[in-house]
């Protein structure tokens, strides 16, 4: 599935850890973001990881992770 910019997206399951979109990525707890919240589409990156800013912050998360919200 290819997402485009603008998409709304929200996780399928927790996440193990979220990995920042930051300059200088860090890794963060999973419970910043819940599977229920919605998320919007910031960009695109190489190898299927999409960037989603998230109400606690924006995060690099691959696109199989991931299901539009309609």
């Amino acid at each position: 599935m290819s997402f485009k910019v603008g998409d709304q997206v929200s996780l399928k399951a927790p996440l193990p850890y979220l990995k920042t979109a930051d300059s200088m990525p860090m890794l963060r707890p999973p419970d910043l973001v819940s599977p229920e919240e919605v998320g919007r589409v910031k960009g695109l990156r190489a190898l299927g990881v999409v960037e989603v800013l998230f109400r606690r912050g924006c995060f690099l998360i691959s696109e199989d992770r991931l299901k539009l919200v309609s």
